[in-house]
């Protein structure tokens, strides 16, 4: 009757666990996992931070842990926040901590996901993100699921001396309605 919303291909999304702190600390560790994740400047973070923030977002945030299918390995997260109900409009952040778990179609499986719960049980109107210049994987990743670039946020982010820009990237419900049509 329904198709499953929380189940994909290869990860499924599920709810915050308090063991998943340590490894999510350990995550920002990696300071290119933390440059690609947002423009914030990079800083490692205890374990406590993330319990602080899974409690901030509970209520006004749709926050979702990312497994594998195969071992229910936590590899990373997926988002939806700043949700506006009136405009029907949220935005979306997604993040693989776990290295080798990136660049082997999780991510975009995980979009998959957070796209059609946005649609489908939510339904939104429109999400957006913004993701840097240099993240090409991500960007990729966004377009594959029929995310557009919708502008740019020139020399946005400033890095290592150098300056970047912010891209923004947007998807509507009868953009992905119609893309789940056409499969």
């Amino acid at each position: 009757m329904f198709s499953p919303i929380f189940t994909g291909s290869l990860v499924r999304l599920t709810s915050p666990r308090p063991e998943d702190q340590e490894l999510f600390a350990s995550w920002t560790h990696d300071d290119e996992y933390m440059r690609l994740l947002d423009d914030d400047p990079v800083r490692p973070q205890s374990a406590s931070t993330f319990n602080s923030f899974a409690d901030a977002t509970k209520h006004d945030d749709y926050y979702f842990h990312l497994r594998t299918l195969e071992g229910d390995h936590l590899i990373g997260f997926v988002v939806l926040f700043n949700l506006k109900w009136r405009n029907q409009t949220a935005e979306l952040a997604i993040g693989i901590g776990a290295k080798n778990y990136r660049g082997k179609g999780y991510g975009r499986d995980a979009l998959t996901l957070i796209l059609n719960y946005a649609f489908s049980e939510l339904c939104l109107r429109r999400v957006s993100l913004t993701v840097l210049e240099y993240n090409t994987a991500a960007i990729q990743a966004y377009e594959r699921v029929g995310l557009q670039r919708e502008g740019t946020y020139r020399q946005a982010v400033r890095r290592d001396g150098q300056t970047f820009d912010l891209l923004l990237y947007g998807i509507l419900q009868e953009e992905w309605k119609s893309r789940l049509t056409t499969r």
